[in-house]
């Protein structure tokens, strides 16, 4: 996901605890609709669920196609506590040739399928919707499935989709949620352009990924369209309606930036809305230029514990910029957290969820050198503090390169202190072994040659061992999947905190 809790991050902890931030939403899976397939033949052998392998989410995810594209229109009542009625139209190619068609679908009421137009049967199986055309798709095939069905906001105790506001919706859909709100491909792997419609009655303001194509008025309801110019994991997608205020600027380079907030708190929020640019620029000196065709924050009036970055418009509780308790840097720090992560983990993505040590600690890493220019917090103190406690955290949730998979029912468990400063630290031991000069190479190389792409562990290594010119193979072995921390380059002194009795 990328999901962030703020007691993930490895800041100190705040002069005041946060009530909030124990409270989770909780979704669990409910059954599709079927019984409309009955008048369609269905396949002889029961509907399986499948998924791409994936070791921390093994059905997450399916074979045989490649998405290039997702259509999504969502007709909001006005009440959040009613499904909204969808149409979700998936463009994409077969890559093997398919009888069947998987989609990842967990929790809403499918009333029809259509593939290439053509009435299709589908049921569901698991979280999946298992699609039979009516006939046989052939391997290198272009496809089109339209799927008609509700996409429901009442939480029924699973993690993830969407999010509840005071005022509407929005949409948190990291690690394993994205088809609690949309049949898809639900896996970082298969990224694919979106294009986002949402219908709802006057008085209300719908925001999503990327940029506003056009606005529609008609019979007491608006509709928007937005579409993203950069291809995005579906765990990414963004979608907000409610009373809002869209609070427009310029960014470095007249990169066009759109804020989305409660509209009567505009200006209590604006002085914090106007840290973005800088807080661009000061990333762009650092890796390059910014990824996509717009930024914003969401700052949303819901109780999450999380802040989270997807693309182009990152999910923030509001009250995380209202509570008085936390200082101005801690608060200023986690917006480039979140910010960072439009390069590492947005535009280049994990291939795996395993590889998301390299989201994680890349957005930890920026928020700590931030931290570090703006107040002070010298990364040094806090690289020195994550080791002494490197051990604890790969014993309860495994190394930073193989985290150890959730609890049943607790997909985001995965988002531990391991995948945070505990991978930041290796790329603390990265730049102490190669140097400071290399490492800043490797930094701007990855997002250059990934942009837009998905890339893994060994990707990164690869690229480390390139430029570097030495092979890093032990380096990598030892700080990503060993079960003691190994000695720190540079700091013979640093040694692991003794287990808490």
């Amino acid at each position: 996901m990328l999901l962030t809790p703020r007691a993930h991050t490895g800041l100190p902890a705040s002069p005041g605890p946060r009530p909030a931030a124990s409270r989770r939403r909780r979704l669990k899976p409910a059954l599709l609709a079927s019984a409309v397939a009955v008048c369609l033949v269905a396949a002889s052998a029961p509907a399986t669920p499948l998924g791409v392998g994936d070791r921390l989410f093994p059905h997450l995810g399916n074979p045989g196609y490649d998405v290039a594209s997702y259509d999504l229109s969502f007709t909001y009542s006005g009440s959040n506590s009613e499904p909204l009625q969808a149409v979700t139209v998936i463009d994409g190619w077969t890559t093997d040739a398919l009888e069947r068609i998987n989609l990842d679908f967990a929790h809403g009421e499918v009333s029809s399928v259509e593939v290439d137009g053509k009435p299709a049967a589908f049921a569901s199986a698991g979280e999946d919707l298992v699609i039979t055309p009516q006939n046989p798709l052939p391997r290198g095939d272009w496809m089109r499935v339209t799927v008609r069905h509700t996409s429901d906001p009442v939480s029924t105790g699973r993690d993830g989709g969407w999010l509840r506001t005071s005022d509407g919706l929005a949409m948190a859909n990291q690690a394993d949620a994205a088809h609690l709100v949309f049949p898809s491909n639900d896996h970082p792997s298969d990224k694919a352009l979106f294009t986002i419609r949402v219908t709802a009655p006057d008085g209300y303001t719908a925001v999503a990924n990327g940029v506003p194509t056009g606005v529609r008025r008609a019979a007491g309801a608006t509709t928007w369209t937005y579409r993203t110019l950069h291809p995005m994991a579906t765990e990414l997608a963004q979608v907000s309606i409610g009373r809002s205020a869209v609070v427009h600027r310029e960014g470095p380079h007249a990169l066009p930036l759109r804020d989305v907030v409660p509209a009567g708190d505009r200006d209590l929020l604006e002085p914090w809305l106007a840290k973005t640019p800088e807080q661009i620029t000061w990333m762009e000196n650092r890796v390059g230029p910014y990824p996509f065709e717009t930024y914003g924050l969401l700052m949303a009036e819901a109780s999450t514990g999380f802040e989270l970055e997807t693309q182009t418009l990152s999910l923030f509780e509001k009250d995380l910029f209202t509570e008085p308790a936390y200082p101005q840097w801690y608060i200023e720090s986690i917006m480039v957290h979140e910010l960072a992560h439009q390069w590492f983990g947005n535009s280049v993505s994990p291939r795996t969820w395993s590889d998301l040590w390299l989201n994680e600690g890349h957005a930890t890493w920026y928020e700590a050198l931030y931290a570090q220019e703006k107040a002070g917090r010298t990364l040094e103190a806090r690289m020195k503090a994550a080791y002494g406690a490197s051990d604890g955290w790969r014993a309860a949730g495994g190394p930073p390169g193989a985290p150890k998979p959730p609890e049943p029912g607790k997909k985001i468990g995965i988002f531990r202190p391991n995948v945070y400063d505990g991978a930041a630290l290796v790329l603390y031991a990265l730049r102490q072994e190669i140097g400071e000069k290399a490492f800043e190479q490797v930094e701007r190389t990855w997002v250059q040659e990934h942009r837009d792409a998905t890339a893994s562990t060994a990707d990164f290594r690869s690229l480390a061992e390139r430029i570097s010119g030495r092979d890093l193979g032990a380096f990598f072995k030892d700080w990503l999947y060993a079960e003691k921390t190994p000695p720190m380059p540079g700091h013979p002194d640093w040694k692991p905190a003794p287990p808490a009795a």
